[in-house]
């Protein structure tokens, strides 16, 4: 059976399917974003390799991707501090790929939920 070739037009496709996510940019880059909130891109740092995508995703999760399949899943310096992992889209099985963009989609809605609650106990307005 031939292999899947692992794009960013597969990544939106997958995307797309999840609630209230839209495609979007980021640092100029092609990007999946749930209400405006960032979840995937493209990454646009010198660091990433090529053919990569770079996912948000809970820190603790991360550790364990980049420790369970370390050919698939890498972190370079410029992204330690923040909730993202770097992947080799020609490394990611098509099923696996939609259950990173799930957990992605998790992450940034609990955290967009959190953000929100906080600005409507501080009585500053949502809108800009």
């Amino acid at each position: 059976m031939p292999q899947i070739t692992i794009d960013f037009d597969t990544v939106k496709n997958i995307g797309l399917s999840l609630p209230d996510v839209e495609v979007g940019t980021a640092y100029g880059a092609p990007a999946l974003r749930l209400r405006g909130k960032l979840m995937a891109c493209l990454p646009t740092h010198r660091s990433a390799e090529p053919n990569s995508l770079a996912v948000r995703i809970e820190f603790d999760k991360r550790s364990v991707l980049i420790a369970s399949v370390p050919n698939t899943y890498y972190l370079k310096e410029h992204y330690r501090n923040h909730p993202v992992v770097l992947v080799r889209m020609s490394r990611i099985g098509l099923d696996e790929l939609r259950n990173l963009l799930k957990m992605s989609w998790q992450f940034v809605n609990a955290e967009a939920r959190s953000a929100g609650s906080g600005r409507r106990r501080s009585g500053r307005s949502t809108q800009k």
